[in-house]
């Protein structure tokens, strides 16, 4: 039985962990661990045995929201894409026991490379795996209960009201009104599609310019694939959410150019992207105000949250405009 021989990080009990993994064949000798940063959200720690490295994830400290956390989901969605032209890292265990470290986790596999400042290259690259992603059927990967496609984007809209009702901690100038205007104005799906929900470079790892492993797949179901490509271009408008306040800004290919390339790729009538946009920016607002609130409150781990609360008012007024421009 491994013994822990390093300090255990917030959120995570290397001895009661290095006792499942052992039990798994996952671990041959004593634990050390550290948070990996730049999750903003479910907690990533790189885990060593001595010989070789893990990643564990699990559920942020405190003020959890209902489905916002979903460690299954994450290691579902991974474990089918395993063998599809989608990068993502091998799964090795789910373990959906909170008595274990205190809240279910799942173990992965260490990927080796870097998350590099944005290039007009990197960008062609990502948006290459967005269409790809975009073009798996869920079926053949065994995905085809994994959400409810009917009806996505009313929901989306609902989820992220509720989400903001359940974190609201200030006033927010402009929240209501794009929450109303978003809900009034839904678009037509044109098609269900596996939804990673957070696709951005900060959520992928980069070796030689291309990518090796899309992670955080804590947000992915079935729906509406054109939220994700609407994410995707917003992260590059506000690229401190994406590589944090720290990082060096990135050249990213222009959105029209990366947008024309995704139509090229699927197939899918970019017309209606202004909605999306405008979807985009209130829930990154609302995800950015959940963490300003953990924050403020001691329940966040790691560096980089201090100005984070401070992105939310101007996300509001680029969803607003992005509705007035006439494509919402």
């Amino acid at each position: 039985m491994p013994a822990n021989i390093g300090t255990s990080p917030p959120g995570l009990h290397l001895g009661r962990l290095g006792e499942r993994l052992a039990a798994h064949g996952l671990a041959a000798g004593p634990l050390t661990a550290e948070v990996i940063h730049g999750g903003k959200s479910n907690l990533t720690y790189l885990v060593r045995d001595g010989d070789r490295g893990y990643v564990v994830r699990r559920p942020p400290l405190g003020h959890v929201l209902a489905t916002a956390h979903d460690m299954g989901r994450e290691f579902r969605v991974m474990t089918a894409l395993r063998d599809t032209g989608v990068p993502v890292p091998r799964t090795y265990h789910l373990c959906e026991d909170p008595d274990v470290i205190g809240a279910p986790f799942y173990v992965m596999e260490y990927v080796e490379g870097d998350r590099p400042p944005a290039t007009p290259a990197i960008d062609a690259e990502l948006v290459a795996v967005l269409a790809r992603l975009h073009e798996v059927d869920p079926g053949a990967v065994g995905l085809d209960g994994f959400g409810r496609p009917e009806g996505f984007l009313e929901r989306q809209v609902r989820r992220w009201k509720r989400q903001l009702d359940a974190s609201r901690g200030r006033d927010l100038p402009g929240m209501d009104a794009l929450h109303d205007r978003l809900a009034g104005t839904v678009p037509v799906t044109q098609r269900h599609a596996i939804v990673h929900g957070d696709f951005k470079l900060g959520n992928t790892i980069i070796s030689a310019g291309r990518v090796r492993a899309v992670l955080d797949w804590e947000m992915s179901t079935l729906g509406d694939p054109l939220t994700d490509l609407a994410l995707f271009l917003l992260y590059a408008e506000f690229e401190a959410l994406d590589m944090g306040e720290a990082a060096r800004a990135g050249e990213h290919m222009p959105g029209a150019e990366l947008a024309r390339r995704y139509a090229h790729g699927t197939g899918l009538d970019l017309s209606r992207l202004g909605w999306y946009v405008a979807l985009a920016c209130f829930k990154l607002a609302v995800i950015a105000e959940g963490i300003h609130v953990r924050h403020a409150r001691g329940l966040t781990v790691g560096d980089g949250f201090d100005g984070i609360g401070g992105h939310v008012a101007p996300l509001v007024s680029h969803g607003l405009r992005a509705l007035e421009s006439g494509e919402g």
